[in-house]
This record gives C-alpha cells, sequence and structure tokens, in this order.
C-alpha cells in the first residue's frame, strides 16, 4: 500500500496492487472514507491497481470550499490526471456513486466503467432512516451528540444500515471521528440537490459508458427494489444481494469484489 495524500495535495490518495494492472478508483458515501473498502482491498489488489481517495472533508483529507457534486467530481478527476491513467474503471458506494456519474458527466474520458453500490436514484427513493443516524443528523441535537460520539456510537451508527452484523475497520472508525458535523450536514445536502435536479439513471441514460448496479436486497437506507430504476440506462447491468443491506463491502466484500472484477477491464488499453 502506498498513501500519496502529501503527492496530491487535493485529498488523501492510497494505492494497493501493481501499478501496472488496471486501474480501479473507489470513491466512498457521504462523511466516510477510503477505509470502508479495507474488507475488499486485497483481493481486488490481486488483479488491479486499487486506488481510494478520502473526498475533501472526510477522513484524512482537508475540507474544501465547497461540497457540490460537480465539484467534488472535478477535484477526484484532478487526481486522476495527475496520476496520469487515463481512463480508470470508476465505483462508487452510496452518495459516492453520485461523485463518480458526475465524474462521467464532465469527463468521460477519465471513465472506462461505472459501478454504482447502494446508490440511491432519487430523493424519492430514500426509506426513513435509522434512529441512530437521525439522532445524530438532525440539528439542534445532533450537533452536541456528534462531538460526543464514541467508537461504539460510530461502529451502532454504520452497523444501522447493515442487515447482518459486520466487523467495521477501526481505521473507519478513525477516520469518521475526525469528520465534522458541519461537513456532513453539508455534503448530505448537495447530495440532495445533485439528484432533485435531475435523477441519477437519467443522468447516465444520457451517457455511454458501460454500468454495473449492485444493491443489498435488504438496504436499509434506499428502497432496493428502486435499484431496478437503472434498467433504464441502456445496456445497465443490475445486481441484487440477498440478505445485504446498505453496507455491501462490508456485509458481502468477497460477491461484491466478485462483480467488480468480473465486470471491469481485465487489461490496461493501449495508448
Amino acid at each position: 500500500m502506498r498513501d500519496d495524500v502529501a503527492r496530491s495535495r487535493r485529498m488523501r490518495v492510497v494505492h494497493d496492487g501493481s501499478r501496472q494492472a488496471p486501474p480501479l478508483l473507489l470513491i466512498h458515501g457521504s462523511g466516510a472514507s477510503g477505509a470502508c473498502w479495507a474488507p475488499m482491498v486485497p483481493a481486488l489488489a490481486a488483479h488491479r491497481h486499487v486506488i481510494r481517495v478520502d473526498l475533501p472533508g472526510c477522513g484524512q483529507s482537508p475540507p474544501a470550499p465547497s461540497y457540490d457534486v460537480s465539484a467534488q467530481a472535478g477535484r477526484v478527476a484532478a487526481v486522476l490526471d495527475e496520476l496520469g491513467r487515463g481512463a480508470v474503471a470508476v465505483a462508487g458506494h452510496s452518495s459516492g456513486g453520485y461523485v463518480a456519474t458526475a465524474l462521467a458527466e464532465q469527463r468521460p474520458d477519465l471513465v472506462r466503467s461505472l459501478a454504482l453500490i447502494s446508490t440511491g436514484p432519487s430523493p424519492d427513493a430514500l426509506l426513513p432512516q435509522p434512529f441512530v443516524l437521525r439522532a445524530l443528523l438532525a440539528p439542534p441535537l445532533g450537533a452536541l451528540l456528534w462531538r460526543r460520539r464514541t467508537d461504539a456510537m460510530i461502529r451502532k451508527g454504520i452497523g444501522a444500515t447493515a442487515a447482518r452484523r459486520v466487523e467495521i475497520p477501526d481505521e473507519l472508525v478513525a477516520d469518521l471521528k475526525v469528520t465534522t458535523y458541519g461537513t456532513t450536514r453539508e455534503i448530505l445536502r448537495r447530495n440532495t440537490a445533485y439528484t432533485v435536479e435531475r435523477s441519477v439513471p437519467e443522468r447516465l441514460a444520457a451517457l455511454v459508458v458501460p454500468l454495473l448496479v449492485i444493491f443489498g436486497a435488504a438496504d436499509r437506507r434506499w428502497e432496493p427494489s428502486s435499484a431496478h430504476r437503472y434498467g433504464a440506462v441502456p445496456g445497465a447491468r443490475v445486481e441484487m444481494l440477498p440478505g445485504v443491506g446498505h453496507m455491501p463491502m462490508l456485509e458481502a466484500p468477497e460477491r461484491t469484489g466478485e462483480l467488480l472484477l468480473s465486470f471491469t477491464p481485465s487489461a490496461t488499453p493501449e495508448t
């Protein structure tokens, strides 16, 4: 593993696997960090050059002036330009799928294929959220609770979105502890604005990019049946994971990794 936080200066970038392997960029969801992918990384890195980022204001990346989805995508594009790998396979979890979609909209030259994991297609698909998340995020009490969060409370919050007991990486808990309440609230607002303006399937239908959608059949954040709205995207492949909630990377890392490997290009395109 190599951590390029100092080199990029825009956001923390972690590399795993051979630089000669086909690149696979992993983008985390709201308020999380690249550590959320940890259970999948060893298997992926055996076949891909895995690139994980901490989006601005999250994990070990510094804050940014704006958390608009388009601005986040622009920062990811700048990192990819700096790396000089050309077009890469991109996978986004939850709202990380919005950043991945915006990246494909802005810079189709950088996105070879797109995988969305537990990415809600539009605001009307959002389910009533688990109590612990509502308590932590709703003002004014949320701001007070946020400052008093313990490791156990953070683990409970993550676990509340899963449909089965999960092992939560210590690094992910540590990263979540340093992400501020204000940043998380702003990121959530900007994510909603992106999908209100235009649904994700509608955005993707206007693009020409191979699309894989992975959804837990027991997702507790988004209505699982909403995954089939992505069927409106020509050629989209939709995979439902039985008994899995909102965190396939933690709940079913082996199967999720297999799907990503089978979908993403297995060879680097000739230049």
